[in-house]
């Protein structure tokens, strides 16, 4: 516990200031940097020619030598960027130390100035140790920025499963932590007391003999007992808003806005905790510091800290860091809840975000190919609507999948023997329920106008019947009149409709939907995506399509486990009449649903 206090004591201190600066430098990873280092990752992969990143082209994506000396070249600088994060928390924390108050541009002055030392032939490998190590050892030492590097679960899953290679992995894990805690001041002596690079692995490897495992526990109790206190304030704090939810339940507005209110709190404490999490390990390490350095009788030589230094830029400079720390909360909430809605994930596995296409709109809910369907499928949530296209006596295009009018209108006509104007008569809902019995048949330039207005996607399978002239150019024709050729896809079983799609134009993206795929289906040209039957799709296939820079949809998928085999297949679009149980499946497949966790665990524990 004296330890704990003294922790809490360095914090506390230059709080202000800690807080400040990581605002000020999350903000900027995170608007900045973040961004940068993603699209430079981006140019690389363009520059070797690898438009996407799957489990198949990987390893030789990674074995590329010209990717080997970029992303090199890449760590270095996101190493050199994590190392003035370090450098100018352990400034602030030997101010703290000293009961010394700091500035933010002076700790900023300080940290930069230190890192040009990084610089120097004999502290290079300063750099390669953030880089080489802290990024497998994630016991709250490691920076934010390099932090966010995780390892794919697809290799994850490779590794475990390969008995030689985990035992491999997990030596080289024991071999890296007892390196790291022989090593663990090798910053502090670089930064408080100047020394290069051999002279701080010196003196680090001195100052933790015979302390490694003190100190391992020190730093694990110290995260633990943060982690124990963050859970039980977030604990503490969702079941006080269920209680006052409870007690307003008859109130609809009150009982609509409590999951609102509970993200809200998670995410405040989460952006507050984020914000803690690397002075608090620092803080301890510094604490460890001090400690070894009193233990062996050495000289402590700080950090020059002038306290009466005036700078005429410190009241703006304060305003800045406060608005910083004020945006840094903003955007954080946003980010949070990108992340909780799956808009964002920064592991490469999910380069290719999976996308979800309602079959024939909202199906389950609503009578298909309807505009019921197709608003159902917007408010629920999917990325594209599938529909299917035919043409009328009169080269009308409407939406409709069957040939025959009678299983959803009960009128036993072909959609090539009625006129529009008899289709629009045509009751198109009482099949599924009488409450819709005002359903008509739609025009796909009506449902292309409704997808523009709500930004959707559309996914138009031309349904040929022998009886039509020129369907696919009345469907291309519609579609550049509204310049909606980026905000669809022309689908059909008929490899030939694609062909004449292409060459009305050739811009529009073409899909060949398939019920069998074997063999060279990529030498097809003509069609630009495949769209296969879910029980035909294999690794293999995956693997053969994503190499030719296509994509591949499943259809029609509507069980939770047809979904998962899916997304472990790594298919890009999946297409369902279960809009809510797709976007959950593979929601939950990348990140556990927080909220609803924490709530449940809270109703079970009360």
């Amino acid at each position: 516990m004296k330890k704990v206090k003294k922790v809490i004591s360095l914090l506390n201190y230059n709080l202000k200031t800690l807080v400040g600066f990581e605002a000020l430098y999350k903000i900027l990873t995170l608007l900045i940097f973040m961004p940068l280092f993603l699209n430079l990752f981006n140019l690389i992969t363009k520059i070797t020619g690898y438009s996407y990143l799957t489990l198949e082209n990987f390893l030789s994506f990674l074995l590329n030598p010209i990717v080997i000396v970029l992303l090199i070249i890449l760590f270095l600088l996101m190493a050199v960027y994590t190392l003035f994060d370090i450098a100018a928390i352990i400034v602030i924390l030997d101010a703290s130390y000293q009961k010394k108050k700091i500035k933010m541009s002076d700790a900023c002055s300080i940290a930069l100035k230190k890192c040009q030392g990084f610089f120097k032939i004999k502290n290079i490998m300063v750099v390669f140790l953030v880089l080489f190590l802290i990024p497998f050892l994630n016991i709250g030492v490691s920076s934010s920025l390099i932090a966010t590097i995780k390892i794919p679960e697809f290799i994850m899953e490779y590794i475990i499963k390969n008995r030689f290679l985990l035992s491999l992995i997990v030596s080289l894990y024991v071999l890296l932590l007892i390196l790291l805690l022989r090593l663990l001041y090798i910053f502090h002596y670089h930064v408080v007391e100047g020394k290069n690079f051999l002279e701080a692995r010196k003196d680090s490897i001195k100052l933790s003999k015979k302390s490694h495992l003190k100190d391992l526990v020190t730093l694990i109790v110290v995260q633990l007992v943060i982690f124990i206190l963050y859970f039980l304030l977030l604990i503490a704090g969702i079941l006080l808003i269920m209680l006052v939810s409870k007690v307003f339940e008859k109130i609809l507005i009150i009982k609509s806005l409590s999951a609102t209110i509970i993200w809200l709190f998670i995410a405040f404490t989460f952006i507050v905790f984020v914000l803690l999490t690397t002075p608090i390990s620092y803080a301890t390490i510094s604490v460890l510091y001090y400690l070894h350095k009193d233990e062996k009788k050495e000289k402590i030589k700080h950090i020059i800290i002038d306290e009466n230094k005036n700078t005429k830029t410190n009241k703006w400079l304060k305003r800045i860091t406060w608005m910083f720390s004020g945006m840094a909360l903003i955007l954080g909430f946003l980010f949070t809840y990108g992340l909780y809605k799956g808009d964002y994930n920064l592991n490469i596995e999910y380069t290719r975000r999976l996308e979800v296409t309602a079959h024939r709109g909202a199906s389950v809910f609503y009578p298909e190919n309807t505009m019921s369907a197709f608003v159902g499928a917007k408010k629920l949530g999917a990325d594209w609507i599938e529909l299917d296209v035919q043409e009328t006596k009169d080269k009308e295009v409407i939406v409709i999948h069957d040939t025959n009018f009678k299983r959803t209108t009960g009128v036993d006509k072909n959609t090539w023997e009625l006129t529009y104007e008899d289709v629009e008569k045509l009751d198109a809902g009482s099949f599924f329920d009488k409450k819709y019995k005002k359903e008509k048949i739609p025009l796909l330039k009506d449902v292309v106008e409704f997808a523009k207005e709500n930004s959707i996607r559309l996914n138009i399978e031309i349904k040929p019947t022998g009886h039509e002239k020129a369907l696919e150019k009345e469907v291309v024709d519609i579609i550049n009149e509204e310049n909606f050729e980026d905000s669809c896809v022309i689908t059909s079983q008929v490899y030939d409709v694609l062909k004449k799609v292409k060459k009305y134009d050739k811009n529009i993206k073409t899909v060949y939907v398939m019920s069998l795929a074997y063999g060279d289906i990529t030498s097809l040209k003509d069609a630009d995506n495949f769209s296969i039957e879910a029980m035909s799709v294999t690794r293999k296939l995956v693997k053969k399509v994503h190499n030719e820079g296509k994509e591949l949809y499943a259809w029609t998928v509507n069980s939770k486990e047809s979904i998962n085999n899916m997304i472990d297949l790594n298919v890009d679009n999946i297409i369902t009449d279960d809009i809510t149980l797709a976007k959950d499946t593979i929601y939950s497949s990348k990140t556990s649903n927080v909220i609803n966790e924490y709530v449940k665990l809270v109703r079970n524990i009360f």
